[in-house]
């Protein structure tokens, strides 16, 4: 089996797309698994499904494929030394969760294929040209919502037209994710509408 349908089966493990082939008769490829935060039991999870899915089409980790898997503790600098560390042991395609993770992975790397996952706005985030054309080595998964987040707070606005404070805990270093609910095309429109003001949390 050659490179591109190799990553054509691994792509479709997080697309969730239905592949038919058969597995790899010979060799063996290596896959880095980048992710942001710690290595929590959903973190975990997350990696558990990936080496499940790719068992169902025929990559069995210690027989033909070879999976690194760093966890950056959201820490930005461990997880900028986890992707230089991914690309210098040569993998063939790095997964990553989160967008700086993603980040990440494309500073340390333009020509190793990227399979993003777990993040909100790719496109902002510098990582793809548009979702239609990602273009470079960058693909993957978005949870791009920015306009549903507003229209949510709408719904909430008019089931509890009463309220008068809102909360909104976020983690002020993930970029992508502030602008996505405190933009213009997030939160910040209907918030409005809201008596007093906003203020960090």
């Amino acid at each position: 089996m050659n490179r591109r349908a190799f990553l054509t089966a691994l792509s479709g493990s997080f697309l969730a797309a239905p592949l038919a082939g058969e597995a790899a008769q010979a060799g063996s490829w290596r896959v880095g698994f980048l992710e942001t935060s710690s290595a929590s039991p959903a973190r975990v999870q997350l990696l558990d499904t990936l080496r499940q899915r790719l068992r169902e089409l025929g990559y069995v980790e210690g027989q033909n494929i070879a999976l690194e898997s760093r966890f950056g503790e959201g820490k930005p600098d461990q997880i900028q030394r986890f992707a230089a560390e991914l690309v210098g042991l040569k993998v063939d395609i790095i997964v990553t969760s989160g967008t700086p993770a993603s980040q990440a992975a494309k500073q340390a790397t333009g020509t190793i294929p990227i399979v993003m996952t777990q993040l909100a706005d790719p496109v902002g985030s510098g990582l793809v040209a548009s979702l239609g054309r990602p273009g470079g080595n960058v693909t993957g998964l978005s949870t791009q919502d920015a306009e549903l987040g507003g229209k949510r707070l709408e719904l909430l606005l008019q089931v509890v037209p009463r309220v008068s404070r809102l909360a909104l805990l976020i983690d002020e270093t993930n970029r992508a994710d502030c602008e996505r609910h405190t933009g213009s095309g997030g939160l910040a429109g209907p918030a409005r509408s809201i008596p007093g003001r906003a203020r960090p949390g």
